[in-house]
């Protein structure tokens, strides 16, 4: 008999972490060991549970799963990362990707078909739904440096110019500089349509 694989469970809504965890238990070969609601308890609960794959939804407290998915990567990399979205953005792909995720799924898949992407992982396959690989590769690349998303983000709850650079410990024309830039890069009027716009993409 084949080895039971053992995997932790990272979601927010408890119901939905709830009921993924009663739909895998049904698996004769997978057990989920650990459940956790917040990104930043993700790499505790791995080691103190010598866990196989780790399934991480993306928007959670703490940290996101891809944020998450990248600080085990780093400090376990022996164990495989399942990333979970309910929103099918193509730049969340490639930020899970990069962060070192071996299998990419919305949440509205089959349990039978995240059965089977676990094992896949496990024997060193990589599971992409291919609506999203589709959507990725015409989108191409984020075009936003690291610093343009980190001020459109600090921007998205309507901080001024003076404030975001305060919070940031950055001058006001440095501020203005990369939403400026953001702005033009995404061909829209203002900060508020870059946020949306940058958001509906995965790119924040």
């Amino acid at each position: 008999m084949s080895r039971t694989i053992k995997v932790l469970l990272a979601e927010d809504q408890s119901m939905v972490r709830e009921a993924l965890a009663a739909l895998l238990g049904l698996e004769e070969d997978i057990e989920v060991v650990a459940q956790v609601p917040r990104g930043d308890e993700v790499v505790a609960a791995a080691h103190a549970h010598g866990v196989d794959v780790a399934l991480l939804d993306i928007e959670m407290p703490g940290c996101t799963g891809i944020e998450a998915a990248a600080r085990l990567h780093k400090e376990l990399p022996a164990v495989k990362l399942v990333v979970l979205t309910t929103f099918g953005r193509p730049g969340h792909l490639r930020s899970a990707m990069e962060a070192g995720a071996d299998a990419f799924l919305v949440k509205d898949a089959p349990a039978a078909q995240l059965a089977a992407a676990i094992r896949k992982v496990l024997a060193g396959e990589r599971v992409i739904d291919p609506t999203l690989a589709a959507a990725a590769l015409a989108e191409g690349a984020n075009p936003l440096t690291d610093r343009e998303r980190e001020v459109l983000r600090a921007a998205a709850d309507g901080s001024t110019n003076a404030e975001l650079a305060a919070t940031l410990h950055l001058s006001r024309g440095t501020v203005r500089n990369y939403l400026s830039t953001a702005i033009q890069k995404l061909a829209v009027r203002n900060r508020t349509e870059a946020v949306r716009i940058a958001r509906e993409k995965g790119w924040l």
